[in-house]
């Protein structure tokens, strides 16, 4: 037997870390990188080189993740920070979100396609504003599984009671919040980032603590997709017809070409397209020309019907028997990214899969303060604002509410006059 034939892959895992300024979470990440052999030796001697010019007795960790310049000079985390890394069993994409408020937007870019989070608390702390904000943006976007992350467990002797206190209250928390209350995982592991306890080894200072360490839970968590069957939904985004003379073959040939968001499809399957309703079976599915049995998830096929059905960008494939509402008006939570406040006067472009549709604001139900999370009155919203609305569409869209699928459940929102980004929103 070769030696490749038993190594498991138990797929993409991306993650993201949330917490107060100086919990720890760049010497977290730090850890992990430096602790599974991911950095590069000249990385190492590079950062080693800056922690002794700060005269520093040990390696700063938080150098590897902190990577503009403006980020080092200030100790701050500033944008989101993508740091790649695998172990032998998977692969991991981790942002590093910022932690002000001010930054809200981008933390919840950040966390739209996570499917762990790890909150930090730090132990002499407690549960901070931040620590429930973040909580409150990771609950939001629906990130799956969360780890509390219990940090400098060092800088407090290593305290049980101190840990199990901090768990109790933030269990507390969240159930008066009503966060997480829908089955989502919720672990918690004590730790220190600087000395490396419970993060891949477990530590020997902590033994009254029989859990998994922060690794180990890494490696076993489901990646996206995998822990409930999903509809198949696959918007199209280009149809192909080569128009290739020399080949009488090609003449024939038209391929639905896109991402598929959720499920799975295979030849045989009876598929219904949107907004249209007809219905075909599917001949064949392709990867670069080449026929495949199955495509699965987040991969970028091309189908091809038995039926010639006149389907075009925007519009959606989907399993018979399994069609989304269709819907002109949409009621959503929007996170507002724009300088440029949020106007009822004004004609946004709502950007829904692959198809593009006008809409009008009908209302602000209610603004989210993010640090109370208390629900108060507006009529407008500014940048980092997050909300409850309803929009009215000049075409209607195929959509499933967010908590069922993150990505028929999304939608954006574009600035007519500069095509901006303006908004994010996650359909109720």
């Amino acid at each position: 037997m070769s030696a490749h034939e038993n190594i498991t892959d138990n797929g993409l895992l991306r993650f993201m870390t949330c917490g107060s300024v100086d919990d720890g979470k760049s010497t977290l990440i730090g850890r992990l990188l430096y602790d599974t052999k991911t950095i590069l030796v000249d990385t190492l001697s590079a950062i080693e080189k800056t922690s002794k010019k700060r005269g520093m007795e040990a390696v700063d960790l938080s150098l590897l993740t902190d990577g503009l310049q403006a980020e080092r000079e200030q100790g701050i985390t500033i944008d989101v920070a993508y740091r790649y890394f695998s172990t032998g069993t998977r692969k991991y994409i981790i942002a590093d979100a910022p932690g002000h408020e001010q930054y809200t937007r981008n933390m919840v870019t950040a966390a739209s396609t996570a499917n762990l989070a790890i909150i930090l608390i730090d132990a002499r702390k407690s549960v901070l504003t931040q620590t429930r904000r973040h909580s409150y943006l990771a609950h939001l976007v629906g990130i799956p599984h969360i780890v509390v992350a219990v940090n400098k467990m060092d800088l407090i002797d290593h305290d049980q009671a101190r840990f199990d206190a901090i768990v109790a209250e933030y269990k507390a928390f969240v159930e008066k919040m009503g966060l997480f209350s829908d089955g989502r995982a919720l672990r918690f592991i004590p730790m220190s980032a600087l000395k490396g306890d419970n993060i891949v080894d477990k530590s020997d200072v902590m033994d009254w603590y029989q859990g998994p360490t922060l690794l180990e839970l890494l490696e076993t968590v489901p990646g996206s997709h995998a822990e409930r069957p999903e509809a198949f939904r696959f918007p199209v985004q280009f149809v192909c017809r080569p128009q290739d003379s020399a080949n009488p073959e090609l003449h024939d040939y038209r391929g639905f070409q896109g991402r598929i968001e959720s499920g799975s499809v295979k030849v045989g399957d009876l598929l219904t397209a949107l907004p249209g309703g007809r219905e075909s079976r599917v001949k064949a599915v392709q990867i670069g020309g080449v026929d495949i049995a199955e495509g699965i998830t987040e991969q970028s096929v091309t189908i091809l019907l038995e039926d010639e059905i006149d389907i075009s960008r925007g519009d959606m494939l989907v399993k018979a028997g399994e069609v989304p509402e269709q819907k002109k008006e949409i009621e959503a939570m929007l996170c507002w990214l724009s300088e440029t406040p949020l106007s009822p006067a004004r004609t946004y472009l709502i950007r829904h899969t692959t198809r593009t549709t006008k809409a009008k604001l009908t209302g602000v139900a209610f603004k989210v303060d993010v640090n109370s999370q208390e629900h108060v009155d507006a009529t407008q919203l500014a940048m980092n604002d997050i909300a409850r609305v309803g929009f009215k569409l000049a075409q209607p869209v195929f959509a499933d509410a967010y908590t069922a699928n993150r990505a028929t459940g999304a939608f954006i929102v574009i600035d007519e006059s500069n095509n901006n980004t303006v908004g994010a929103g996650m359909i109720l």
